[in-house]
């Protein structure tokens, strides 16, 4: 274990030891009611497996911090429902399964650099950057003249994703893909041709 911290060091992004396992504090709030001692609320996301806890600490409870690595890495290949990262420093490499790859799974396309969590020395989560330019493969094409204000259709990408895009959109384009809260189109990259 890494060390302690107290409910007052406490931040959105910090990494802790809640129930031997680690976790993520997504969310938290200090609540000093009128009556009785202050609180911490708080809302924190496993790092193993998704799962979104949301314990309340008394004021000045200490957690421990898990001694967590973080590596550069870029992503290879997926084999046997295993997907495999390469260490570009030693080009050691490592795998995650499925499961543990969450919603970035949606996003990975080979050669993309993402940043790998290790705990006591086994990979066990991923970060993919904010944003990823990914092809379409299959989406009805837009109908010359319609002209809907906000209309949406789904496009489906080299993934195997599937966003919903505007109208103008066809097969064969590149668009960004905003990949925080469950992926959202940005903008259209290139056109296909």
């Amino acid at each position: 274990m890494a060390g302690f911290v107290d409910t007052s060091e406490f931040r959105n992004g910090l990494k802790i030891l809640w129930e031997d396992k680690p976790y993520v504090i997504e969310y938290f709030q200090h609540v000093k009611p009128g009556k009785g001692s202050s609180f911490t609320r708080t809302k924190i996301r496993s790092l193993l497996d998704g799962r979104v806890l949301e314990p309340t600490l008394k004021s000045g409870d200490k957690v421990g911090t898990p001694d967590i690595e973080s590596k550069d890495m870029q992503y290879l290949y997926v084999q046997d429902g295993d997907y495999y990262f390469m260490d570009k420093k030693n080009f050691e490499q490592t795998f995650l399964s499925k499961e543990g790859l969450g919603e970035a799974v949606n996003f990975l396309k080979e050669n993309l650099d993402v940043e790998i969590l290790f705990w006591n020395g086994k990979a066990i989560n991923v970060s993919v950057p904010n944003s990823v330019d990914l092809k379409v493969t299959k989406c009805d094409p837009g109908v010359r003249g319609d002209t809907v204000s906000g209309a949406l259709k789904p496009a489906t990408l080299e993934t195997g994703f599937t966003v919903n895009v505007p109208l103008f959109i066809n097969e064969g384009d590149v668009l960004k893909i905003d990949t925080r809260e469950g992926g959202k189109y940005l903008t259209r990259v290139s056109t296909a041709g």
